[in-house]
């Protein structure tokens, strides 16, 4: 195909055959086939982009003149958007406009149905919209994103004087003008931003709609065009918004960006957008991203991805601002209003007062942000500003991390009552941080490649401090009010600031990143001049960072021995009230969906439990007995005072054990006996369910005589039931009576809130207790898409239980559907008694605990028996 003429000629021909359809649609295809074979990762993509445009353009005007012949030349047929940009990726979006004549056409319009149906028919999937030049207008004015669409039109083919018409009638002088448009843009950005939770930086981002995306340079060619009515963005030079050297940083991230979206649409063979983990070890394959074996190496591609959006997401909020200025502020008085010898603001914006301040005093790179903090009418830093703060980062060398005054500096930043979480995104996102922590530098962009970390390790950090104060604020007070109500309780929340900027600033070092921190930590403070007793509250924080939340999921915290020990490793109630807020704030910014009310209750449970153990003293500890008493008690008192005598009480409790007083609370052993006294032998077993507990969650108690694949029958019926089980208690008397107890919740992380579900699933788990065997039905449960790509080595190991009265065995390995119901089956092969599970998942990793003896109820201390136990399990996991 030579020329247009010959290219419409030869898709002309195609209606001649009775194959038309799949003929079309077998040049498309061969067309994408074409580019993808020409496409090269390390190459730009625009010769690739205009190609398919042209090819698209012949095939829509052969199609045009074909079913609409004589009437071809009076109406028009428009690309709008990317399309007519003609930056049309293998399977982007094909938007259109087919604009009527002002004339009334009623053969055009029974002719028109028949040309859009065969578009969809050869698979194109038109976005295409029918309008007179009128119309076109109304719905402009109403809607900014159709102006937007209209302001990229281009002629296919038609009526040329028709598309003109309607392209003057769209000028910024008639609707829309520029300074109205560049709002309602900014509104639309702003929105956008908040749907990716205001950063670009998670685990599989969108190129195109997520900060720094491409969706971020098309704002900026937008409101520029709109205003200068520029046809392209290297007039932005012109204009003297950004020097040459900016201009090619942009255009090179752009390039970027297009060539990830071309092979995104050529390996999925679809428009995609998303950089999931299904494409990413592909991608950074093909863009040379392997390691030292040459495999793909996946987080330094997504870092090559991040360091790029990272750079468009800055040069967009210059450019932007400087749109503002002249779009918005022109007619207003942009004079300089100077606050300190070195700033002025100007239009709301902190500006230096000569081109040199930095040079000259380069502690004002650091003062900057404390004026921001000081005056909270300041919107900003102007972006000449922040230009020269890109181009100073060099002046913060290690002489000017050990000057003093800039470590009082820094140190200030933080003891600020407000814009603390502002101004530090601001000094990560201008490059502050990592210059002046050249340990932060490491983690700057570092992706943490599981799914219990959404986030880059830079961000986490970022949100734990925003997590940590909005605990300080009143505003946010509903969220988590108990964690408010212990913030008021800490005399210094810089320390807890300074602990979490630390916390995880080791990530990727090798070893443990908790060691490391801590390290860290100690040569900050010390370098800083803080306080003793502070430097080893913060270096203990960063230490023990996972300590509250691994002690809380891992172990039982009812049992006043475990209770004590943490206490003793806290050591005082003020540790405890940081730790507690570093806890609570750490796991909310790791990813939001893994906190829920169990994980609250949890939390506040073994908070409650060390304040009091911790109030009374560690030299004096509850005793197992004082706990089991005090249970009794609490339970029998309640009992009484609803009518059950004492003589029932006693009938009731006679298979209950010291280990279930010890391990049940007083409403819950009232709870459990009112259901066992109204039922008879026959009764058994016994299934309740307690919809709301004081945990957050669902409680199912089952009280039966201990049988043969209990345990196994209880999981794998709560886990088809689409259960999640969050903890497990395991109870067998003397006299072989079970007491078995499961905390679950949805699979959406809420706890039950249906009268019919509960029945159901109460009657199924008795209907398979009695017959012994599970009724066949679909598992609700699914694998997530993305835990197929974290795929984690079983791992087996057995742990001194301090108590000597079990073997603990910790497991390690992929979360998935029926776990629990296979290591109950492992223990029922082995004989293997259970009496009690710590069940921990985070996101695709489960790490569950379980408190095992042998048939005599003795701990296991047979090396092969514990070997054989191993290897069964392995087995049945893995294969």
């Amino acid at each position: 195909m030579n020329t247009e003429s010959d290219a419409i000629a030869s898709f002309t021909q195609y209606f001649a055959q009775t194959n038309a359809i799949a003929l079309f649609k077998e040049a498309i295809i061969d067309k994408n086939a074409q580019l993808t074979n020409k496409f090269d990762p390390q190459h730009d993509v625009l010769d690739l982009l205009r190609e398919k445009s042209l090819f698209i353009d012949h095939v829509l005007s052969a199609c045009w003149r074909h079913f609409l012949d004589t009437h071809a030349s009076s109406h028009s047929l428009i690309a709008t958007g990317g399309y007519g940009r003609n930056e049309l990726f293998p399977h982007s979006d094909i938007d259109i406009v087919i604009l009527l004549n002002d004339q009334q056409d009623n053969d055009f319009k029974e002719k028109l149905p028949k040309f859009c149906n065969f578009l969809w028919d050869i698979g194109l999937n038109p976005g295409q919209s029918v309008r007179t030049i009128e119309e076109c207008i109304d719905k402009a004015c109403e809607d900014q994103t159709i102006i937007t669409s209209l302001m990229e039109m281009r002629l296919i083919t038609g009526n040329e004087e028709l598309a003109q018409r309607l392209k003057t009638q769209i000028s910024s002088d008639r609707l829309w003008p520029s300074a109205s448009f560049f709002q309602a843009k900014m509104a639309e950005q702003t929105q956008r931003y908040n749907k990716f939770h205001d950063t670009a930086y998670n685990l599989e981002p969108n190129i195109k709609e997520g900060p720094g995306g491409l969706r971020d340079l098309q704002i900026i060619a937008w409101v520029f065009k709109r205003h200068y009515d520029s046809p392209t963005l290297r007039e932005l030079i012109k204009y003297d918004f950004m020097p040459a050297s900016e201009y090619d940083e942009l255009i090179l991230a752009r390039n970027i960006l297009w060539r990830l979206r071309f092979a995104l649409h050529a390996l999925t063979n679809r428009c995609e957008n998303r950089l999931l983990f299904d494409y990413q070890r592909d991608l950074a394959k093909q863009f040379g991203y392997l390691d030292q074996k040459q495999q793909p190496d996946v987080e330094a591609f997504m870092q090559f991805y991040f360091k790029t959006v990272a750079n468009i997401e800055q040069l967009n909020e210059i450019l932007l601002q400087l749109f503002n200025e002249r779009f918005i502020k022109a007619a207003k008085n942009s004079k300089p209003s100077p606050i300190t010898a070195n700033f002025s603001v100007i239009n709301g914006y902190l500006e230096v007062s000569h081109k040199d301040v930095f040079n000259d005093n380069p502690l004002t790179l650091l003062e900057i942000f404390l004026l921001l903090q000081q005056s909270p009418s300041i919107k900003g830093i102007r972006a000449t500003t922040i230009r020269l703060i890109r181009k100073s980062l060099h002046l913060i060398d290690d002489d000017f991390r050990r000057n003093k005054k800039a470590n009082r500096l820094f140190i200030e930043i933080l003891r600020q009552p407000r814009g603390i979480t502002h101004q530090l995104r601001r000094m990560n996102r201008y490059g502050i941080l990592a210059a002046y922590l050249p340990s932060f530098a490491n983690i700057v962009q570092r992706m943490q490649y599981d799914l219990f970390h959404i986030y880059t390790v830079d961000e986490h950090t970022l949100f734990v401090i925003r997590n940590l104060r909005r605990f300080a604020l009143d505003k946010h007070n509903n969220e988590l009010p108990f964690c408010n109500n212990i913030f008021l309780l800490i005399p210094s929340p810089d320390i807890l600031y300074i602990a979490a900027l630390f916390h995880d600033i080791a990530k990727g070092k090798g070893g443990d990143h908790s060691q490391l921190g801590e390290k860290i930590a100690n040569d900050f403070c010390l370098q800083h001049d803080l306080p003793s007793r502070d430097r080893k509250l913060i270096t203990w924080l960063v230490r023990h960072h996972l300590l509250m939340s691994t002690t809380a999921q891992k172990k039982d915290i009812s049992d006043p021995t475990i209770i004590h020990e943490f206490a003793q490793q806290v050591g005082s109630i003020k540790y405890l009230n940081y730790l507690y807020l570093l806890t609570v704030a750490d796991i909310r910014a790791t990813n939001p969906s893994l906190w829920n009310s169990w994980k609250d209750s949890l939390l506040k449970e073994l908070y409650i439990s060390t304040h009091n153990a911790l109030h009374r003293g560690l030299d004096k500890p509850i005793a197992r007995s004082e706990r089991l008493e005090d249970n009794k008690k609490e339970a029998a008192d309640e009992l009484l005072r609803l009518g059950i005598s004492p003589a029932t009480i006693k009938q009731s409790w006679q298979h209950f054990n010291d280990d279930y007083f010890l391990r049940y609370s007083g409403d819950e052993i009232a709870w459990h006996t009112i259901a066992i006294a109204a039922s008879k032998p026959e009764d058994l077993p016994l299934v309740l369910l307690r919809p709301h507990t004081q945990r957050g969650s669902a409680e199912i108690f089952v009280y039966t005589q201990n049988k043969d694949k209990l345990f196994s029958i209880c999981t794998a019926t709560l886990d088809r039931l689409g259960m999640n089980i969050m903890d497990a208690r395991i109870i067998t008397t003397a006299d072989q009576y079970v007491l078995n107890s499961f905390q679950i919740l949805e699979q959406s992380g809420e706890a039950i809130n249906d009268l019919h579900r509960e029945i159901h699933i109460c009657t199924s788990l008795r209907n398979n207790l009695i017959s012994r065997k599970l009724k066949r039905q679909k598992n609700v449960h699914r694998q997530s898409r993305q835990a197929r790509h974290f795929p984690i080595k079983t791992r087996i190991s057995y742990l001194e239980d301090p108590m000597h009265k079990h073997t603990a065995m910790e497991l390690i390995t992929t979360d998935r559907a029926g776990l629990l119901s296979i290591i109950g089956q492992a223990f029922r092969q082995k004989n293997i008694q259970l009496h009690d599970a710590r069940i921990t998942t985070i996101g695709s990793r489960a790490e569950d605990m379980f408190y095992i003896t042998d048939r005599h109820s003795q701990p296991i201390k047979d090396a092969d028996t514990l070997a054989e136990l191993k290897n069964l399990i392995l087995e049945l996991l893995d294969g």
